[in-house]
């Protein structure tokens, strides 16, 4: 009978680069088409860059609903992971309709996002 290791990848099924490589893909399949990463360039929704810790609502030059701009959220992993569930139910007329129902995916792109700071 083999021992179980932890090196064996049974306590962490996928390594931290292999998470970190996966929100890359993710963010890229399932946001990039919307939102950059790079701080100043907005395409049809804000960028991300710095999401971590900002108010929604507050990039200039954004096209922003009136929602949005008067929702009072700070974006944290929690209010992301809500947000990204259900975009509508979370902030009713928001102009995001792109849910992300897998939890596995919205955390990782989530953790993607936080690695990602404003410049």
């Amino acid at each position: 009978m083999a021992a179980l290791l932890p090196s064996s990848g049974l306590f962490c099924p996928f390594p931290a680069a292999a998470q970190d490589a996966d929100g890359a893909r993710l963010f890229q399949q399932r946001c990039a088409t919307c939102h950059s990463l790079e701080a100043g360039q907005n395409k049809l929704g804000p960028h991300l860059s710095g999401v971590i810790g900002r108010t929604a609502g507050n990039i200039e030059g954004a096209a922003y609903s009136d929602a949005m701009r008067s929702s009072g959220i700070t974006w944290d992993g929690q209010s992301l992971d809500t947000f990204l569930t259900a975009p509508g139910r979370m902030v009713r007329g928001t102009r995001m309709t792109v849910a992300i129902p897998n939890a596995t995916q919205r955390a990782a792109i989530i953790q993607y996002l936080e690695g990602q700071s404003a410049d």
